[in-house]
């Protein structure tokens, strides 16, 4: 292939990332805003030894999955880039996205995806990062591939109360260029200008700050939050747990009242003086540590025979001493909540080679337009967990 040339090729599926996939000479075409079933022409961008990257020309025929996109900066916003497609299209291609991501680079020959869980189309994300612009009282986002920053009217995705703050030019706090709002049932928390506030989920009041990490669709967090506490359930009730990465203590808050002790990790400190608040009490420890510096403390803790565990890193994954740690020394169950397939897939390889399986993946749509996967995984040891798995979920390539 050649840069610079014109292309006539149906698309397949989507990638992880959203662009959809075309085949070309043998090679595989990543082309942005388009539609499994559409019949595309193109032009090369990009060439690389493997792969290409094309630009969209033209929809010759149209996929019965495209649908027309609800926001007017769609396509120039950096934000969303599946509002193109309808959402149980959605939902179907980034099943897929996971299935081939554990398939491929995890090598576990049949993943174990027992559960996709939908999200309000729109409306959905209470927790939004805004640029200011200089000179104005306008707030806005990057746009696609540029540096350049647009003006915000609206942001169809966003919770209400924050929609409603662009609509009323609420300015952004003094001195700050870029900043993090959130908003849910009438709370509304600025970065730099709100101090901390309570949050409902659930039956529970969570202490949080706009400028902490959080997740960003309470009503999706809503329904994992079950089904972490189901598998922390079949842990022994006599043993310790573990929340790593735990961010302002939501899973240990949901957690810790059926377990002698919890510890929770979290670098960032004032998440963990949250945590604190969140989940006080004398049968808690709190270790300001990443992942490698705790590991490194809790391989000389006698005590740190944990029955269960739950790990929510960031993008990148486990960092690699964790994974050894996990593989060498890790609890019988261990809940991992992951936002991008691909690290979690290379984990789980790393995982089921330590002696763990993959029991089960459970898809969770946090981010309804956008390519993002979030995913809970259950990992469980059959010579530590009874009773002992069925099927084939440990199955390797």
């Amino acid at each position: 292939m050649i840069r610079g040339d014109f292309f006539t090729a149906p698309v397949e599926r989507l990638a992880a990332g959203g662009a959809g996939i075309v085949h070309r000479n043998g090679q595989i075409v990543f082309v942005d805003y388009t539609a499994p079933g559409d019949l595309i022409s193109g032009r090369i961008i990009e060439v690389h030894r493997t792969w290409a990257r094309g630009e969209l020309m033209e929809v010759l025929e149209p996929s019965e999955d495209r649908r027309i996109p609800v926001c007017p900066l769609y396509g120039t916003c950096g934000g969303c880039s599946l509002q193109h497609l309808d959402y149980p299209s959605q939902l179907r291609e980034k099943e897929g996205i996971l299935r081939d991501a554990l398939s491929r680079i995890g090598g576990i020959s049949c993943p174990p995806v027992v559960k996709i869980v939908p999200s309000p189309e729109y409306g959905y994300r209470n927790r939004v990062q805004f640029h200011s612009i200089p000179g104005t009282n306008r707030l806005g986002f990057k746009a696609r591939k540029s540096g350049k920053i647009l003006p915000l009217k609206d942001c169809p995705v966003a919770d209400e109360g924050i929609r409603q703050a662009l609509k009323k030019r609420i300015p952004a706090p003094p001195g700050k260029r870029r900043f993090t709002v959130y908003s849910r049932k009438g709370v509304l928390l600025w970065e730099g200008k709100d101090g901390p506030a309570e949050v409902v989920l659930q039956d529970r009041n969570i202490l949080m700050e706009a400028g902490v990490f959080f997740q960003s669709n309470a009503a999706v967090l809503e329904k994992l939050i079950p089904d972490l506490r189901a598998a922390a359930s079949r842990a022994d009730p006599a043993l310790p747990i573990a929340d790593i990465y735990c961010g302002v203590g939501t899973f240990a808050a949901f957690l810790g009242e059926r377990f002698p002790r919890i510890d929770m990790v979290e670098a960032d400190a004032a998440a963990l003086d949250l945590a604190r608040k969140n989940v006080p009490g004398s049968l808690r420890r709190y270790f300001p540590l990443t992942d490698e510096e705790w590991v490194g403390e809790i391989r000389r803790d006698a005590s740190a025979a944990y029955g269960f565990a739950v790990a929510d890193p960031p993008r990148q994954g486990l960092s690699p001493s964790l994974r050894q740690w996990l593989g060498e020394e890790g609890p019988p169950i261990l809940a991992y909540v992951s936002c991008d397939p691909a690290t979690l897939a290379r984990d789980s390889a790393a995982l089921c080679a330590g002696g763990y399986c993959l029991e089960s993946a459970a898809f969770y749509d946090f981010y309804p337009q956008t390519p993002h996967v979030e995913t809970l995984a259950i990992f469980v040891r059959p010579e530590k967990y009874m009773p002992p798995l069925s099927g084939d979920s440990c199955d390797i390539l």
